[in-house]
């Protein structure tokens, strides 16, 4: 195994376009657990560590620029405001070491089903800034992941950024594990309140072969919001409403049977965790005000 080591993004995609194979590396959290367990043994192993760019972020007037290694504790720390979802969620991840190291970029690079960011990312609504010798291009996240481990980068291209909207609204994590911490999702669900443009928009998370949205259960709240007033007025949405947001979003999963849990159980949980997301991030909308710009 050679060791690729460059010392600007330059540099970097020049060796990723010399060797199409090299696996990226910077927080190593999911590299290094696999080539330890030898269920991988690349032929390059780009190290990313030495580029400074890529742990910083950018607050713009709608949206954050993320760069790919930027860790789990700075998005905690200083962005809580702008991406409360992610930040939620990276509360979940691993271990203070974990989080110290990971990344939304690794999450995205290793496009795990059980990734802790996919859910928030597919909520808030993202693009995947993607870059190679021949250029860039932004990917919407929910087009980002296309099979198990599978995600949507050309063999050449490494994922330099990711573009995540600015809330203008609540947002909710929550995730079911095996026990509290240091631990891999058994199902996970992510939602967001865009006032702005009077709609809702979810993340489901290790219940299906790749992240993915609910879009039936969007189709069907963004309608009954619509219709009902409920923007404007701020009334409590009704039990009814609640009920059939949750089950849609349990219809959207495609889980499997494993050790961390059954099919069965996932779509259970997937339906309780989007109604109760969906009353507190409501709760939090109704307390800010019936009246918010953008909702009126």
């Amino acid at each position: 195994m050679d060791f690729l080591r460059p010392a600007s993004w330059e540099e970097a995609l020049a060796a990723k376009a010399e060797h199409p194979t090299a696996v990226p590396i910077a927080g190593g959290t999911d590299v290094m657990v696999e080539i330890n367990f030898d269920h991988r043994r690349p032929e390059y192993l780009l190290d990313l560590n030495r580029i400074g760019e890529l742990r910083e972020w950018e607050v713009g007037e709608e949206t954050v620029q993320l760069g790919a290694s930027v860790p789990y504790t700075q998005i905690m720390d200083h962005l809580r405001a702008e991406l409360p979802g992610l930040a939620l969620a990276a509360h979940t991840v691993g271990s203070p070491q974990i989080r110290n190291r990971g990344s939304v970029g690794g999450n995205l690079g290793a496009a795990s089903p059980a990734g802790d960011s996919h859910p928030a990312l597919l909520s808030a609504g993202a693009e995947v800034e993607a870059e190679s010798v021949r250029g860039t291009r932004l990917i919407p996240v929910e087009e980002f992941y296309t099979g198990v481990k599978r995600n949507a980068l050309e063999p050449d291209e490494l994922i330099r950024s990711v573009h995540i909207k600015k809330a203008d609204g609540p947002q909710q994590f929550s995730k079911v594990g095996t026990r509290n911490a240091m631990v891999i999702a058994v199902c996970a669900f992510g939602i967001a309140l865009h006032p702005e443009t009077r709609t809702v928009k979810t993340g489901i998370g290790s219940a299906a072969p790749t992240p993915l949205r609910a879009r039936a259960a969007e189709d069907f709240l963004n309608a009954a919001l619509e219709e009902g007033g409920f923007w404007e007025s701020g009334k409590i949405i009704t039990p009814s409403i609640a009920k059939q947001f949750a089950e849609l979003a349990s219809g959207a999963c495609n889980p499997i049977d494993d050790v961390r849990g059954t099919a069965k159980y996932r779509r259970h949980a997937v339906g309780i965790m989007a109604r109760r997301t969906l009353g507190w991030t409501w709760e939090q909308y109704r307390g800010n005000g019936r009246t918010l710009e953008g909702a009126a």
